[in-house]
């Protein structure tokens, strides 16, 4: 059985709000100077995206349909959406820069996402036997 589309809601709102959140101007996004020594962005960016993987993933387990291999291939798009989201706001935006360090923060989002459906798929596991 395939998980149900109504499951997926929480991920297409979340892929669109990060979708506008991304490509916001950058004079509506807050600017502080204390935010920048903690690195504030490089969190937003590894938050938006863990969370983007887990909830592409999440329906999986309602249907038993979970595995690595699986969370793997949802991993791959949204890491390559981090990426072609920097080049969006590079060419088609017109105050917001190309970060490399921002991808770099959208891959270890995805990572620890993936991670942790792993955690999730592992534990379910244990508690069948």
């Amino acid at each position: 059985m395939k998980p149900r589309l109504i499951y997926f809601i929480p991920a297409i709102v979340w892929f669109i709000i990060s979708f506008v959140l991304l490509i916001m101007p950058a004079k509506d996004i807050p600017q502080e100077d204390f935010l920048d020594l903690i690195y504030f962005d490089k969190w937003v960016h590894t938050g938006m995206f863990a969370m983007l993987v887990i909830l592409f993933g999440y329906p999986f387990f309602k249907v038993n349909k979970a595995s690595i291999k699986l969370f793997l291939w949802i991993m791959i798009p949204c890491v390559a959406y981090g990426i072609s989201m920097e080049y969006v706001q590079k060419y088609f935006t017109s105050d917001r820069n190309f970060d490399i360090s921002d991808m770099i923060a959208d891959g270890i989002g995805c990572l620890f996402g993936f991670l942790f459906l792993r955690y999730l798929l592992k534990r379910k596991e244990k508690i069948k036997i």
